[in-house]
């Protein structure tokens, strides 16, 4: 259920990295190197589901409180996971930096209301904020055994809905500018 989902995913990012850097913001932050890394990262974002058990995983409806305690800890545990695998090297890696951040943050929001560290605003990385814009796109339009697929049109209202809040602004005004290429590549990568 998720590689389509993991492709996707991994084409929203570099495409939101390459329009908001085309706008002129996080210029700095966002160099082909860094867009190559974050496309590279993209698919562990959710690497520690793998920790979570599968009675919740595959519950056909809403988590009570306690199941969605645990599954918040998917974004520790993948950072956890990729933070063990890095340690191993005796150089580190770029790459597994990015993937840390990712793992760990791409469920904050702006307004400071997400998890699992309560950041906000710029405190949330870049890679992670992108992320949280693909990431949520993708699970309102896809079709998964607990829920029914959005339309694209209503995917895009519930993002534009999130601005300022779930999401970083100038992430949302990009993905508003290219979501016709939001729709080509879920089209081109469909479940």
């Amino acid at each position: 259920e998720t590689g389509a989902h993991i492709v996707r995913t991994q084409e929203y990012v570099r495409c939101l990295a390459h329009r908001i850097r085309d706008q002129g913001d996080y210029v700095d932050d966002l160099s082909d190197e860094a867009i190559d890394k974050m496309h590279k990262a993209a698919p562990l974002h959710d690497v520690g589901k793998v920790g979570i058990p599968d009675q919740i995983l595959l519950k056909p409806g809403r988590l009570d409180s306690t199941e969605f305690e645990i599954m918040k800890t998917h974004t520790t545990l993948g950072y956890q996971s990729i933070l063990s695998a890095s340690e191993r090297l005796s150089a580190g890696s770029s790459f597994l930096t990015c993937a840390m951040e990712i793992a760990l943050s791409h469920q904050e929001k702006w307004d400071g209301t997400g998890y699992p560290q309560g950041l906000s605003g710029d405190e949330i990385p870049i890679s992670a904020r992108l992320m949280a814009v693909a990431d949520v796109y993708d699970a309102l339009i896809s079709e998964r055994y607990y829920k029914k697929a959005f339309s694209h049109e209503v995917a895009v209202g519930i993002i534009l809905e999130g601005r300022g809040s779930h999401f970083d602004p100038d992430v949302v005004d990009a993905f508003k500018r290219i979501e016709a290429e939001f729709l080509a590549i879920a089209t081109r990568f469909a479940d």
